[in-house]
């Protein structure tokens, strides 16, 4: 028998949830404004976040060669000048501002502009290499490991991804579909250069995404030209899944019609070869492109086509903050089953990690013990926790045994990892090493080191305390080229 009582609780649980469904309601509303407050809360935007610059090149621009594509180039490089350097504000024309033409951050001042694509040939060329930037990024990034090449018998492409090289702005409308279809291009063109010589795709973060992706589609793909093989340096395998949703703060941007919040890094504009800001679009888009590589490694598996793609050397940063390291084994290397794959990783300094200073990163100990791997491995790292010295620990595919080779190098001092955005770039580079000489007329970023009062400083502090260059990019460029001697046989 229901009481008077309790017949008068259920009366009222409609009004309850109602009542709660509606402060849940306002709960999320006020979190949702304070969370758009947040994101506008950035620098305010400038001519180089907002230039439309409609001569880059898409999946629709009817382009058919690399001759059409640099045309394109050029016409995309005169925009930018009347669309971005004519247009800057007076109180923008600042000594250390990228787009202020004739300063000393302008990338015009230097020998060669290396934000275009570039050429370095040779009459008789033994072998063929396409180098592929990063995002945000240029050809600058890989000019030194394609100057090794060369010198050793290549015929180098240094192509321009779709998006870079120009103003920020770029970002927020290309996609990796645009990215990989420009490769697809250089491709093409190096390989009918080489008339049936061997030819190598080198990649870089999402270069290093984008010949994945290449070399996986040439494999589902039998008329697209197919590489001997591909180097990867710190490779877009795997990113945060937050990425995913990235693209809804873009559209929550245009729907309030709040510019901002297609940014999810508003900075000064000081490097002549990188962007400082960041489009939300490009996380989004670097989180396709790994979604997409994993499709492609699941429909090789389903044709029982594995086997066929074709060797890979990896460099990887056992300590890296924009890519996921780990996915490098567990998403590409632990997948492959033909033979010559070979991954090296850089440790961290283990002197800093045995003083109980370092947090986690990749587990390199793991790659050298347990069951033998289907791929060479080699890990540099200390030669003991007391010491700077650096050996390579390596381990052949299929072998339980563990080598120790001397590499005849060592940590710098107070360097307590590399990062993703140092592999490529050698310590006498011009720009992001320690190097200096007259090329770069502008800020030493590899060797920054400004002190002050906080937030006062306009370049963030992650600049000058990230490590920029390669202590052991000898190691890396002698190890690429070998990759390449070993298999063009």
């Amino acid at each position: 028998m229901i009481t008077h009582g309790f017949r008068r609780v259920i009366r009222h649980i409609p009004k309850v949830l109602l009542i709660i469904v509606s402060a849940l309601l306002g709960a999320v509303a006020a979190a949702l404004v304070v969370a758009v407050m947040v994101l506008n809360s950035k620098p305010d935007l400038a001519v180089w976040h907002l230039a439309h610059l409609d001569e880059e090149f898409t999946t629709g621009t009817p382009v058919g060669s690399l001759k059409d594509y640099l045309d394109l180039e050029e016409r995309l490089f005169a925009q930018l000048k009347r669309e971005v350097y004519d247009k800057i504000e007076d109180r923008q024309k600042t000594r250390f501002n990228r787009y202020n033409a004739g300063s000393a951050a302008d990338p015009a001042m230097w020998t060669q502009n290396w934000n275009r694509t570039y050429q370095l040939s040779h009459e008789a060329p033994s072998f063929g290499v396409l180098m592929l930037h990063g995002y945000s990024d240029s050809p600058y990034s890989l000019r030194f490991l394609a100057d090794r090449l060369h010198r050793d018998g290549a015929e180098v492409l240094g192509l321009r991804i779709p998006g870079h090289g120009t103003a920020p702005s770029a970002l927020i409308q290309t996609t990796f579909a645009d990215m990989a279809a420009a490769v697809r291009i250089g491709a093409r063109h190096l390989a009918d250069e080489l008339g049936g010589k061997p030819f190598y795709i080198v990649g870089y973060s999402n270069g290093g995404a984008l010949a994945t992706h290449y070399a996986l589609a040439s494999v589902e793909d039998p008329t697209l030209p197919q590489p001997a093989g591909i180097i990867l340096i710190s490779p877009e395998i795997g990113i945060t899944e937050i990425a995913a949703y990235s693209d809804w703060q873009a559209r929550l941007g245009d729907l309030l019609r709040l510019s901002k919040l297609a940014w999810n890094q508003v900075e000064p504009e000081y490097d002549p070869y990188k962007y400082n800001s960041f489009a939300v679009n490009a996380g989004y888009q670097a989180y396709q492109a790994t979604v997409e590589i994993k499709a492609q490694l699941d429909r090789l598996a389903e044709q029982g086509k594995l086997g066929e793609i074709q060797p890979i050397l990896a460099f990887q940063s056992a300590a890296d903050a924009t890519v996921e390291a780990q996915a490098l084994l567990t998403r590409l290397f632990d997948r492959l089953q033909s033979e010559g794959h070979q991954l090296v990783v850089f440790d961290v300094n283990r002197m800093f990690a045995a003083q109980g200073l370092l947090n986690g990163a990749l587990d390199v100990d793991g790659l050298l013990a347990g069951p033998p791997h289907s791929y060479d491995v080699a890990v540099l790292t200390n030669q003991d926790n007391d010491s700077a010295a650096v050996v390579v620990r390596g381990r052949a595919a299929g072998d339980d045994a563990v080598t120790t080779t001397p590499l005849g190098l060592s940590w710098p001092d107070e360097v307590y990892s590399l990062s993703h955005i140092a592999l490529p770039f050698p310590p006498d580079d011009p720009l992001y090493g320690e190097g200096g000489g007259r090329e770069n007329p502008g800020l030493r970023l590899g060797r920054l080191d400004l002190r002050g009062e906080n937030h006062t400083l306009a370049i963030p502090n992650t600049a000058m305390t990230r490590q920029h260059w390669n202590p052991f990019f000898s190691y890396l460029s002698d190890r690429a080229l070998a990759f390449v001697k070993e298999t063009a046989k």
